[in-house]
This record gives C-alpha cells, structure tokens and sequence, in this order.
C-alpha cells in the first residue's frame, strides 16, 4: 500500500461518523459561514440502513469529498421520481429548511421511466420537465441555488462490450432545461456511462450491487457510491457551483477501501428510514 493510500485511509478511518448526513434539523441550524448541499433524488444517491447492504448511494459518500464548510443534507428516497417527490411533500420540506445560499442538487429520472406506475411516471419533454421546474423555482425563491444532475447511469453492456445508455430522453431534456433556466448541470449520466466504458463489462461489476443471490445493475456498492461520488464531485466544481477549494480527494484512490466505507455507506446511529 503507497504512502497516500496509507495517508487517506487514516484520514478516513478518523472522519466521525456523523459527518456523513446531516438532517433537516440539523441544516435549519447551520451557522450562516456554512452552506448547506440538499440532494432530492432517488435510490441510487439515497442514504442506506443496514439492511441494504451493501446496497449504497452516492450521496452518502459525497461528504468525503467536500470541505467541512459544506454541509450535506441528503433527502433522496428510494423509488422516488421528481413526480412523486415532489406530490408527497418532501420538496416543501426541503424548500422549509434551505437558507440563502445553499444548493439544491435535483437527480430524477430512474422512476420518472415507469411508465405503468402513473404516480411516478413522467414524460420527458412535458411533465418531467414541468416537474423539475418546480424544485427549480422554489430554490430560487428561497435564495437558494439549484442545480441539475442527470441520472447515473445503469450498467448495461451490448456483446462487443460498449456500455449503452438506459435513460432515453430524459438527460436530454433536463440538459436542454438547464440551459433554457439557466442553472448549472452536472452531466453525472455521460460521466458515468464513460467511466463503466473505460472499466469495462467485468470490472463494471465491482461497483454495483452484485452478490452471491443478486445481480443488481441499477445501485451501486460502497465503491460504486464512492466512484458516482467523486464525479459529482468534480463536476460540482467544473461548473464552478463549489470553489475548488470546498471539493476535495477527488484524486485518490480510494474506492477499493470498501472495508472501511461499507461501515460508513450503509447505517448512521439515530436515523431512521424513510
């Protein structure tokens, strides 16, 4: 193991692990130097319980990567799509705890293609969009700043290997959204699609939720929360809604360190799940 493994796994090791979540409480409370990151999304960036794993969601695991004067208050819910979010009212609770100046962060569309579940379903040049312009604009009138994730991207291989997308039109039309709105997109789906590209279709396999009895290729494992998390990461910066010096480790090479993120990815004392 190389010196700045050594180094980051000690650093991780000694991360208290309440710094993983913050809750709504807890963000209403903030002192006013710090900002507040809220997540709106689905299973994939959601917080995980032990009885998940080693189901974990990207959102968990993106505190490690940004500086202490971000707090990050993680709201995804698992099967939630923009529709149903925002319908059984965990919007308004995000819009009722974001101050001015912090980030609301909006990655749906996994749900949003069930097409048969008409309390999910939305369509990508309509409703989708009519949707996701509602946690746009009540950011906005909270002071607060949106910005547009595309959907991680599943982990679908054709037979000559090339990783396909899965989400139709949809990182489409939130892409044509963020530029008509004018708000930062994180383009988290081409990101991911070229990371599962570069990795291929057998290493692919050691950042999802693959096990003895499961063949999961929709979420990921504690290095596949790490992985999607470290592009979020950086993307956050590219598109200049963190300064470069509130992103951090998005160098390392942590994501095999799954012996010390497992216990970190999928449980927090005194939560509950959703």
């Amino acid at each position: 193991m190389s010196t700045t493994r050594r180094a980051t796994l000690a650093a991780l090791a000694a991360l208290p692990l309440a710094a993983a979540v913050a809750s709504p409480a807890a963000a209403r409370s903030h002192p006013a130097h710090r900002r507040t990151l809220f997540i709106a999304g689905d299973s994939t960036a959601a917080q995980k319980y032990a009885d998940a794993a080693p189901e974990s969601g990207w959102g968990t695991a993106l505190p490690f990567f940004l500086s202490d004067r971000i707090r990050v208050a993680n709201h995804a819910v698992n099967g939630r799509s923009s529709r149903s979010f925002a319908d059984e009212g965990r919007l308004d609770a995000i819009l009722a705890a974001i101050r001015p100046g912090d980030v609301l962060l909006v990655q749906f569309a996994h749900n949003d293609e069930k097409s048969a579940d008409p309390a999910r379903y939305t369509e990508p040049w309509s409703t989708y969009q009519q949707y996701l312009r509602r946690y746009l604009d009540g950011a906005r009138a909270q002071g607060a700043r949106p910005v547009l994730a595309t959907p991680v991207e599943r982990r679908k291989f054709d037979a000559d290997g090339n990783a396909l997308p899965t989400h139709g039109d949809y990182p489409a039309a939130m892409r044509a959204l963020a530029k008509e709105e004018g708000v930062a997109l994180l383009d988290v789906q081409a990101r991911s699609i070229a990371l599962w590209q570069r990795l291929g279709v057998e290493e692919t396999k050691v950042y999802f939720n693959w096990t003895a009895t499961e063949q999961d290729n929709t979420h990921s494992n504690p290095p596949g929360a790490i992985a999607v998390a470290r592009l979020v990461a950086r993307e956050l910066a590219h598109a200049r809604v963190l300064p470069a010096h509130d992103v951090r480790r998005t160098g390392d090479e942590i994501d095999e360190l799954s012996d010390v993120w497992q216990s970190r990815l999928t449980w927090l004392p005194g939560t509950t799940p959703a």
